[in-house]
């Protein structure tokens, strides 16, 4: 791959403890996602993004990190970690990992140190006031779970800064020292092998938290300063960044004013998401329209990261009390269904009804839009949720591989799984896992391979431009294009259940054979491009020109 390798990646995310099971105590681990990475091959995966591997208290899932130089015992060890990555550059997979260092678990041993005494050497690596500060009930990142952002500690008679949980305190990127312990930690990994990091939260590690002012300053200098001693380190490495703020806002975390790209490299587009959504609910294109058209220029080396489902909730706070509303009646209308009143904690199959041709829409809708495609695991055979587990946990249940007890996933009793495996009903794992659709050409395991071996074959869509073709259609049928050196790839979706017809003949001139290379069935050819066909959740890939 280039060195801009991830402008050509497919991204699989997943947690390690409920991929698979090696050893059948009931926790998934590296050995066991070592004997999947030739799974993950034929997919068509060439990068993974492991979610939290570090050493953990475990009350978020592993984001409350209490060693960054280590790997959870639950999983494994260094040692298999380094075998992990061994055995994915094997086989053509770039590895990255959570990086979450905005805050530590309270169990840190930095953490403890500082709240010790004054005189600790860690006291000023955390955000710490006299006094209650006034916005403390403000900025909350779970509504309804949190009650404040100032938590006050008996030991070091202080109040302490926290913008997630009270059990992780928020660290100080003011101090020189926690930055340079930052960058310590990058170069650990990247010695070890990684690829890069998917960074947790950005805009709060940048933050430079003064108590009583809800709006602190951010420091995008220590993103410049991240990029360059990641890149010193490793020339291919890929920041990754989770940083869902105002369009505005988002060009400053890419670079500087003055245009050059010397800060992160990926963001995860969560305007284009959120749009993705309400199109979907509405069946109408408008939204994604409206996305393609307010996305802002990125300087030269910037790329989003596309995704319908992440490892979070649907986040639907961009959007518009009226477009929430939509999305929730048709994707969430039941209150357990909903979380944080911002968003929705299902996965995309039973969100569409279990519909195989409206998935495969949305995938390659997803799949064809500029940027990086990340897809997370289970979406792939369509899993299902289990909304009896509390908050995001509804979709972090065990892969299914297969129809043996626990779904392949442990060979340990069901009550010591990490979580319980989906079993019974239309997504338990005697009706929905690897093995099956692996043995059947005509499932959706089979179509996402075939899918994404054609987006190989069209560059265009992750370094070429993304550019919506304005020409009469049907109110549901979207139609936009792909353009690089390589060539130019059209493509036409239908977002409604009604049959349509477009007439794009005014491209004609730019075709030199005109023809599918990806579509929900088979079409006429495309021809003179007058009367462009597509069904209901319907979708056509057309290869225009090819130049390389």
């Amino acid at each position: 791959m280039s060195d801009r390798w991830y402008s050509k990646a497919v991204v699989y995310c997943l947690d390690i403890d409920a991929f698979a099971d090696s050893d059948g105590d009931g926790c998934g681990d590296i050995r066991g996602l070592i004997g999947r990475l030739d799974y993950l091959s034929r997919l068509g995966v060439n990068c993974l993004w492991l979610n939290p591997i570090h050493p953990s208290p475990g009350k978020d899932d592993g984001y409350d990190v209490s060693d960054f130089y280590n790997v959870d015992p639950r999983f494994g060890t260094l040692g298999d970690f380094a075998e992990l990555l061994h055995q994915a550059a094997n086989r053509g997979i770039k590895v990255i990992i959570d990086l979450v260092v905005n805050h530590t678990s309270d169990q840190h041993p930095w953490f403890q140190s500082a709240r010790s005494s004054p005189d600790s050497p860690y006291r000023d690596w955390f955000v710490w006031s006299e006094t209650a500060p006034a916005d403390r009930k403000q900025g909350m990142v779970f509504p309804g779970e949190q009650d404040e952002t100032w938590s006050y500690d008996r030991t070091a008679k202080l109040w302490y800064y926290h913008r997630f949980y009270k059990f992780q305190p928020d660290l100080n990127i003011r101090n020189p020292a926690v930055r340079e312990e930052i960058k310590k930690i990058c170069a650990f990994w990247l010695q070890l092998g990684v690829s890069g990091f998917r960074m947790d939260a950005v805009p709060f590690i940048i933050e430079e938290t003064e108590p009583g002012t809800p709006a602190s300053p951010m420091d995008f200098g220590f993103l410049s300063e991240l990029r360059q001693h990641v890149q010193w380190r490793r020339g291919d490495a890929v920041l990754l960044a989770e940083a869902n703020v105002e369009p505005e806002k988002l060009v400053a975390f890419f670079g500087d004013e003055g245009g050059s790209s010397n800060r992160i490299h990926m963001l995860f587009d969560f305007m284009l998401n959120g749009r993705l959504m309400l199109a979907l609910a509405r069946q109408d294109t408008e939204p994604i329209i409206d996305a393609l058209r307010d996305t802002p220029q990125l300087p030269a080396g910037g790329q989003w990261a596309t995704f319908l489902r992440n490892h979070d909730e649907i986040d639907l706070s961009r959007l518009t009390a009226e477009q929430r509303k939509d999305v929730l009646a048709q994707f969430g209308p039941e209150e357990h269904m909903q979380l944080y009143g911002r968003g929705i904690r299902r996965r995309l199959a039973p969100m569409l009804g279990n519909d195989r041709r409206r998935l495969e829409l949305a995938y390659a809708l997803q799949f064809s839009l500029r940027g990086t495609p990340v897809l997370r695991y289970g979406e792939e055979i369509g899993m299902g949720e289990n909304l009896d587990l509390d908050g995001r946990y509804a979709i972090r249940t065990p892969m299914q591989w297969s129809h043996l007890p626990n779904g392949g996933f442990s060979s340990a009793d069901p009550k010591d799984l990490v979580r319980p495996v989906i079993s019974g009903g239309e997504y338990g794992y005697e009706k929905v896992n690897a093995t099956i659709q692996r043995h059947d050409p005509a499932s959706l395991l089979s179509w996402f391979e075939r899918m994404i071996r054609t987006l190989r074959e069209a560059p265009e869509v992750g370094d070429g431009s993304c550019t919506h073709v304005d020409v009469p259609a049907p109110r549901g049928i979207l139609v936009h294009r792909a353009d690089a050196d390589t060539g130019t790839m059209l493509f036409v979706h239908n977002l409604s259940t009604e049959a349509g017809v477009v007439d794009l003949s005014s491209l004609a001139g730019e075709a030199e054979f005109p023809n599918d290379v990806l579509a929900d069935q088979e079409y006429p050819e495309p021809g003179k491009l007058d009367k462009i066909q597509v069904e209901g959740y319907g979708y056509r890939w057309i290869r225009m020109r090819r130049t390389a």
